[in-house]
């Protein structure tokens, strides 16, 4: 059961009440990510959701991992390219427990200067890592060829010379112009009352006030070239790919099928044909994304250097031959029975109700229910999906990234 209010200082409140749960997952969204950073900006989002677990006038950053951890709670965040998240999962006893840390990291957030040198390290680490990560890196050097230029195109993470400018003054002014009511959803899910949850939010946030800054918006111009980054690897690690939908575009459900059907399981294309039948590689499988301005479709895959051309080539033959061919019926019934599948399946767990509930009221203003995404999916035809793979594949206009050993010749 679904229900959904919007307080006086335009902050929204949408829940999920679950009767059968043991727990309650709630989450604080934030309708901003690294999307919004200016160039000079890139990594602020991120950096400002570490700082928010550095301690406020009222808890050390000991205590704020405490106290959840004292009523076997969990506690956590993460920052995307559109929206940032802070969430606690917890026993329903406790809820009131988590909404009370929750505000006081949101709204009394210290940002102590001392701390925040200590995180500026712990996050030029974290990005010494994803460097060192060459399955992870390749997924940002592709998105940069895909939207050269734009802020969807950076890294979430930033840069190691933007995090190491930045300063409290900066923080401070990033989070006023962002973390307004009117930019915030409180989404929670699991054995609750919408009442319940909506006093929590009316005494912890109700006095939260102002308005955000106005969003810029800009469809990014599509890039079709190559990037090739060299590191000592042992595998070449690469994406192949090309521009997708973006969030309100209703051909992204076709896509779906599309995806799940080239690369999203051990039975689907990529994975019979150039692993079980050829051995030429452990990991290889696609993926979508849908932002705002715009969506992506990627291959991604490990595999030696001299296996590299014969791996792209298959990829590339695959996403040809689907938009001339097709997918075939039973293709495209399995592709429709694990999307349904995988949407409801995910409804086991309280933190995916929440971040389905999340994630719909910052783009949609509306709870999207996962019945209403299967019956989409199941609505489509087959001549529907070779339509969105001919717009799509047809005139083979791809991008590519690889991260791995190229000499320097290469």
């Amino acid at each position: 059961m679904y229900a959904q209010t919007k307080l006086t200082n335009g902050l929204r409140v949408v829940t999920e009440s679950v009767p059968f749960a043991q727990s309650v997952a709630l989450g604080i969204w934030l309708d901003v990510g690294a999307r919004d950073e200016q160039d000079r900006e890139a990594g602020i989002s991120h950096l400002a959701e570490h700082m928010l677990f550095k301690g406020t006038g009222r808890r050390t950053a000991q205590q704020i991992a405490e106290e959840l951890d004292a009523v076997g709670g969990q506690l956590n965040a993460f920052t995307d390219k559109e929206y940032t998240c802070y969430y606690a999962k917890v026993l329903p006893e406790h809820v009131s427990i988590a909404v009370d840390v929750l505000a006081d990291m949101l709204q009394n957030s210290l940002l102590d200067p001392e701390e925040l040198e200590r995180e500026r390290n712990v996050v030029l680490e974290e990005i010494k890592r994803h460097e060192d990560s060459p399955e992870d890196l390749v997924h940002d050097v592709f998105a940069g060829v895909l939207w050269p230029g734009h802020p969807l195109g950076r890294p979430v993470i930033g840069r190691p010379e933007s995090v190491q400018r930045f300063t409290r003054g900066d923080l401070v002014q990033y989070l006023a112009r962002h973390y307004r009511p009117d930019r915030l959803v409180v989404a929670a899910a699991g054995k609750l009352t919408h009442e319940e949850i909506i006093a929590l939010v009316e005494r912890h946030f109700g006095g939260l006030t102002g308005q955000s800054s106005p969003r810029t918006s800009q469809r990014p111009d599509f890039g079709f070239g190559e990037v090739i980054l060299s590191k000592n690897t042992e595998q070449v690690h690469f994406c192949f790919g090309t521009r997708g939908f973006d969030e309100n575009d209703e051909d992204r459900y076709a896509l779906g099928i599309l995806d799940t059907a080239i690369g999203g399981g051990m039975s689907s294309r990529l994975f019979q044909e150039v692993r079980e039948k050829r051995g030429l590689c452990y990991s290889i499988g696609s993926y979508v994304a849908s932002y705002r301005e715009a969506g992506m479709f990627a291959i991604y895959a490990g595999t030696s250097l001299t296996h590299l051309d014969e791996v792209r080539e298959l990829a590339r033959q695959e996403l040809v031959s689907v938009a001339k061919k097709g997918l075939t019926g039973d293709e495209f019934q399995r592709a429709k029975n694990q999307i349904r599948g995988g949407v409801l399946l995910g409804l086991d767990s309280m933190t995916g109700r929440m971040s389905r509930l999340g994630k719909s009221i910052l783009h949609y203003d509306r709870v999207v229910s996962p019945f209403e995404i299967v019956e989409k999916v199941e609505s489509l035809t087959q001549n529907d999906v070779q339509r969105v793979a001919q717009l799509v594949f047809g005139d083979e206009s791809f991008a590519y990234a690889a991260v791995g050993p190229f000499n320097a010749s290469q």
